[in-house]
C-alpha cells in the first residue's frame, strides 16, 4: 500500500482512511489501486464483517480525482488519465457489488470521484458538514463515476439540474436524491464508527441515525421539473429564463458559464442513462464520454481557468450552444480508439 491510504484491521471491521487531507482527499491513480486491493482482499476474508470508508482531516471524505494531473496529462495525449479512469471506474462497480456491508461517511465535501466511492456503497452516512456535488461541467468534463445513473434515477429532474448546473446537494438533497441513506450528526461518528463490529450494521446506524434535515431541492422541484423536461439545452435554458423564478433565472446564468459542448453531452448522457439497467451500463457509457472528454480542448481550458491560472474565465470552444454541432456530441458516445470498458475484466 501507498502513503495515501491507510489500511487496518480493527477486529472484524476493516477500515480505510483516505489520506491527502491537504488536497482534501482528492484521488491519485495509485490511490484507487490500493482501496481496490484493500476490498479484494477483504471480499474473502470471513475475519471481515463490514468495511468503512473515511477521509483523513476535517475538511471531507474526498473532494474528486486530481484535476492537475488530468490537465498535465491531457496535453501529453491523455493516455495516463484513460488509465486512470479504467481502473476508478472498476473501482466503482466493485463498490456497487460488495459483498460485505461497505458503510461510506461522506462527511463533508464528497465530490466527484468522491461520490464514486462512497455513492455506490451498501450504507451512505451524511452529517450537517456534508457537501455532496458532481461538479464536473465547471471544469469542461462531464459528470462520471456511475454519477450518471445515480442523477438519472432522482425524482423528476432534480439529476438534470444537478448534472449540467454542478449545483451543489445539501445532506437533505443527497438523502431526497439518492446519493445517501442517514443523517448522523458529525458529533456521533466516532461512537458510531466504534459501534460498527458488531454483527447488525443496520442496527448500528439506525441507533445513532437522526430524521433527515430539510432538502432545499424540494422546494423547487416545481420549476426544474418544467424546466429541464426539454429536449434541448437551449430550450432548458430559454425556459429557465422564461420561468420568472429568480432561483431559475441564475441557473440559466450558471449554464451560460459552463462548456456548451459539455452540457450537450451531459444532457445526452443523463438522457441516454435512464435506460440503463445497471450501473455497469452507465460506467460503460461514461468512459467513451470522458475519453473523448480528455481529448477535447474545453478539459484543459476549464481546468486552467478554475484550478492553474483560477482567472474563471474559459475560453470555451465551441463558444456557444448554437455552434456545437449534434454529430460532435455523438462521436463522445462512440468506442475510445484504445478500447472500450470492460467490467468482464474485472
Amino acid at each position: 500500500m501507498g502513503d495515501e491510504v491507510l489500511v487496518r484491521r480493527d477486529g472484524a471491521v476493516g477500515r480505510i482512511v483516505l489520506d491527502r487531507p491537504r488536497a482534501l482527499n482528492s484521488l491519485t491513480h495509485g490511490m484507487v489501486l490500493d482501496v481496490r486491493a484493500a476490498l479484494e482482499a477483504w471480499a474473502g476474508d470471513d475475519g471481515v464483517r463490514v468495511v468503512v470508508l473515511t477521509g483523513a482531516g476535517e475538511r471531507g471524505l474526498c473532494a474528486g480525482g486530481d484535476i492537475r494531473m488530468f490537465h498535465d496529462d491531457a496535453k501529453l495525449g491523455g493516455a495516463g488519465t484513460r488509465a486512470f479512469l479504467r481502473d476508478e471506474y472498476r473501482l466503482n462497480e466493485l463498490i456497487s457489488r460488495y459483498p460485505k456491508p461497505y458503510v461510506a461517511v461522506m462527511d463533508g465535501i464528497t465530490m466527484g470521484g468522491g461520490v464514486g466511492v462512497s455513492a455506490h456503497g451498501s450504507v451512505r452516512i451524511v452529517t450537517e458538514r456534508s457537501v455532496v456535488a458532481l461538479p464536473e461541467t465547471r471544469i469542461g468534463l462531464v459528470p462520471d463515476v456511475g454519477g450518471s445513473r445515480l442523477l438519472s434515477r432522482a425524482p423528476g429532474e432534480l439529476g438534470t439540474h444537478l448534472g449540467l448546473s454542478a449545483a451543489s446537494m445539501t445532506p437533505g438533497d443527497a438523502l431526497l436524491c439518492g446519493f445517501a441513506d442517514h443523517f448522523v450528526p458529525s458529533a456521533k461518528l466516532p461512537e458510531l464508527l466504534a459501534s460498527l463490529e458488531g454483527p447488525d450494521v443496520a442496527e448500528v446506524v439506525a441507533r445513532y441515525a437522526e430524521p433527515a434535515p430539510a432538502a432545499p431541492l424540494a422546494e423547487q422541484r416545481e420549476w426544474i421539473d418544467a424546466c429541464y423536461a426539454a429536449d434541448s439545452v437551449e430550450e432548458i435554458v430559454a425556459q429557465l429564463v422564461a420561468s420568472g423564478v429568480p432561483e431559475a433565472k441564475q441557473a440559466a446564468e450558471e449554464l451560460a458559464e459552463r462548456s456548451p459542448t459539455m452540457l450537450k453531452v451531459t444532457l445526452s448522457a443523463l438522457r441516454r442513462a435512464r435506460s440503463h439497467g445497471s450501473l455497469a451500463e452507465s460506467l460503460e457509457q461514461e468512459y467513451r464520454v470522458s475519453c473523448a472528454a480528455v481529448a477535447h480542448h474545453d478539459l484543459v481550458e476549464g481546468i486552467r481557468a478554475q484550478v492553474v491560472d483560477k482567472d474563471r474565465n474559459p475560453r470555451w470552444s465551441p463558444a456557444t450552444l448554437a455552434e456545437v454541432d449534434e454529430r460532435a456530441v455523438a462521436a463522445f458516445f462512440e468506442p475510445p480508439a484504445d478500447g472500450d470498458l470492460d467490467l468482464r475484466l474485472g
